[in-house]
């Protein structure tokens, strides 16, 4: 039987989680489990684990479920390599030539079918999900415009303000409420990155997990305005980040921080860890600014 495009998709994101340490070798999975963390109904979720099941990454046990199997990044990312082009590397691409202008303030879906060589089924699920993270919208009766709110560094540097803001506020809330889970598993998932080969992992992988890292943490304030705000601005920030290479000592560095800004919450010192948050928020603007500079100087550079 066909394999969905969408348990496709799922066993895609799944297998990347998987290389960069998110979810890790001999983890139970469950089908809830997954299609909470991927937006999605449990049919397809089970499509995708008996797909990885088959290549190998994956191991079924009796009345038991789905384990991780153990981990060969080598073969995952051969797998990866080998997938065809996804709506994940199709939504990329529009984001990609939007941040260096290559496309008119507002499209419509033929011009992009035409330009992409998209069907009308990935065009308007590329939209969609585009719409949803808010930096294109419908335009009233036909077509489509982008809209300026992460592609500038002006925008980047605000976003980073902004975090700088809510994050270590949020850890000083009456109602923050430790929950030793969550700071295990992400210890968990901060210290396999410390070990990982970084340059065999995908780096929306390794972005994915600092934006967890963050959400995770702020959802400790009981607040849930403070979570909203920040998922919907780490959604647009990585719309410019993914398109950075990876800096092996800056993942050092910010996977040894965010440890730190564990140590201090376990320790019961918010006030602390509200300091080495801003702090290390601060550091990312100083490191990421001029980077996102030299994209916007690049991308008003006229074509060759």
């Amino acid at each position: 039987m066909r394999t969905s495009d969408l348990a496709q998709r799922i066993s895609k994101r799944l297998l990347q989680d998987i290389a960069s340490g998110g979810i890790s070798s001999g983890q139970h999975l469950g089908a809830q489990q997954l299609a909470d963390r991927y937006g999605v109904s449990r049919t397809p979720v089970r499509e995708a684990m008996s797909l990885l099941e088959t290549s190998g990454f994956l191991v079924r046990e009796a009345n038991r479920g789905f384990f991780v199997a153990e981990a060969d990044i080598a073969a995952m990312n051969e797998a990866l390599d080998a997938q065809p082009n996804s709506a994940d590397d199709d939504y990329h691409k529009l984001a990609e030539d939007w941040l260096i202008n290559r496309l008119p303030e507002e499209v419509t879906e033929q011009f992009l079918r035409q330009q992409y060589g998209w069907t009308k089924a990935r065009t308007s699920e590329v939209l969609v999900r585009a719409a949803r993270e808010g930096w294109i919208e419908r335009k009233e009766g036909y077509g489509w415009r982008f809209l300026p709110v992460a592609n500038t560094p002006e925008a980047f540097d605000e976003i980073y303000r902004f975090r700088m803001a809510i994050e270590p506020a949020a850890m000083l809330e009456p109602s923050f409420e430790l929950d030793r889970r969550i700071l295990a598993e992400q210890r968990r998932i901060q210290e396999a990155m410390l070990d990982m080969d970084f340059s065999a992992v995908p780096a929306e992988s390794l972005l994915e997990n600092g934006a967890i890292f963050h959400e995770e943490l702020i959802k400790l304030s009981g607040n849930p305005f403070f979570l909203m705000a920040l998922q919907r601005v780490n959604r647009m920030r990585r719309l410019m980040e993914y398109r950075a290479e990876v800096n092996h000592d800056r993942l050092i560095e910010q996977c040894t921080e965010h440890i730190e800004i564990l140590d201090l919450l376990e320790a019961g010192d918010n006030l602390d860890a509200s300091h080495k948050m801003r702090k290390h928020l601060s550091g990312a603007l100083k490191r990421k600014s001029p980077i996102a500079w030299t994209w916007a100087a690049d991308a008003r550079k006229p074509s060759q």
